[in-house]
């Protein structure tokens, strides 16, 4: 079992962050090679621009404590966890965490691989909003 663990500062604050990455079907703006995604209930469906449709279960939203947990139920995966965590620093900036573990181990590090750039996009994106507001 592996797991792999980035976070990213953003100067933004933590609402604005969350919300880039709090609502479930937003995925596709900030995660590197899904294009789309369909959600219906805790169920959700991601299209990568390869063509791989990858079904995941969403375990928790919750909107006070900024905390996104699902996992891949793709047979591909033995096991799967990824939660998005993001917290206050100040009253304008705050820290985005992205956790992933997963069996086979390297399964955990294609997605970490893609977590770096989902961080940054998620940085510029709500740095972006911050800025507008």
């Amino acid at each position: 079992m592996a797991t792999l663990r980035y976070e990213q500062r953003i100067d933004a604050p933590a609402e604005v962050v969350w919300s880039v990455v709090g609502d479930p079907t937003s995925i596709p703006q900030w995660f590197p090679g899904i294009v789309s995604c369909e959600v219906e209930g805790s169920r959700r469906t991601i299209h990568t621009a390869t063509g791989l449709e990858m079904p995941e279960e969403i375990l928790a939203h919750d909107s006070l404590e900024h905390h996104f947990a699902y996992r891949i139920t793709a047979p591909i995966y033995r096991y799967h966890l990824g939660t998005i965590d993001v917290a206050a620093l100040d009253e304008s900036s705050s820290t985005c965490v992205y956790e992933t573990t997963a069996v086979p181990d390297v399964l955990a590090l294609i997605i970490g691989g893609g977590t770096i750039g989902a961080l940054r996009e998620i940085g510029r994106l709500a740095e972006a909003r911050f800025a507008e507001s």
